[in-house]
């Protein structure tokens, strides 16, 4: 459908935060080719759908999905900055992060792209954006499993190692 006044604004704003988000990781090389191919898409996108005048309304929840996980990266990254992202707060924002993230980029992803693709009213290149960056969000998925993984298995890892110190210190560990 035709962008309305709403959209173009959201659409205006994410377009300048992901400028200048964009210039600034290429200014401090603060992040891989992966975020900044969500970067770039991102911007492409904004601008296709603002250069159209149509599909403001997909974009823009492409947008919000892509970035409700956001504030969670961004917790994550001041518990490192204060020493404690090695804490229950540290797994709790990485377990939120990753189910919002799964939940929200690939299950509701998953149900906008097959509409997207079904429906006859978007252009041809709406499509081929909407796959190319829900593609996106299985190689973000992918690495954050990665992740995950890692990370429970250094978890475990430790606690394996404590429990035979415990064991060889003579401290049994009661469980009430």
């Amino acid at each position: 459908t035709e962008n309305t006044s709403l959209q173009i604004l959201a659409l205006v704003l994410s377009l300048g935060y992901f400028l200048f988000d964009m210039a600034w990781c290429m200014y401090f090389r603060t992040e891989g080719p992966v975020m900044l191919a969500h970067h770039t898409m991102s911007i492409l996108g904004i601008v296709l759908a603002l250069g159209l005048g149509e599909s403001g309304i997909e974009t823009c929840a492409v947008l919000f999905g892509s970035e409700i996980t956001n504030p969670l990266l961004q917790a994550r990254w001041f518990l490192k900055r204060m020493g404690r992202y090695d804490s229950l707060a540290g797994d709790v924002v990485d377990l939120l992060f990753i189910l919002l993230f799964a939940f929200v980029r690939i299950g509701v992803g998953s149900r906008m792209l097959y509409c997207e693709l079904a429906s006859t009213k978007p252009s041809l290149i709406v499509k081929v954006s909407g796959v190319a960056i829900y593609t996106l969000s299985w190689i973000f998925m992918i690495d954050i499993a990665r992740f995950a993984c890692k990370k429970t298995r250094g978890k475990y890892r430790r606690w394996k190692e404590q429990h035979k110190l415990d064991d060889a210190n003579g401290h049994a560990v009661k469980v009430k």
